[in-house]
């Protein structure tokens, strides 16, 4: 067993939980999370399963690609599930997981924050981008 000092502990520690170095777990995956088109896909997802077709109607300026990339990665990610029913055509659902059902709350705080203050962000950009008197 390798022991190691307090002040070593103390910087394993500090170097874990960084947000600033890439092995940081809140690094990780707020880089994910942050994204456009994986905040609408899964605010699209709230009420309930839906098809890629829904999907596409329901997030407005997402190409399919861009659907389709969005939609693996949350998968991958355990975020969203995938069930295909057997048929002609084939029918796929998505829908989100518990974990990504646990991030709602996250975003419904972010979105009511944004709806909040959007005036005060407004007239911020506004006094910053002010020619100078």
């Amino acid at each position: 067993m390798v022991t190691m000092t307090a002040g070593e502990r103390r910087e394993r520690d500090r170097r874990s939980y960084n947000a600033f170095l890439a092995e940081c777990p809140g690094h990780e995956l707020l880089a994910t999370l942050s994204d456009k088109w994986l905040t609408l896909v899964v605010s699209a997802l709230a009420d309930g399963p839906r098809r890629h077709s829904e999907l596409a109607r329901t997030v407005a300026g997402a190409s399919q690609k861009m659907l389709t990339q969005t939609l693996r990665k949350l998968e991958r990610d355990g975020l969203v599930s995938r069930s295909v029913t057997v048929g002609v055509p084939a029918r796929v659902d998505y829908q989100l997981t518990p974990l990504g059902e646990s991030l709602l709350p996250v975003q419904r705080a972010i979105k009511a924050w944004a709806e909040t203050h959007i005036g005060e962000v407004h007239a911020a950009r506004a006094r910053y981008d002010a020619p100078e008197n």
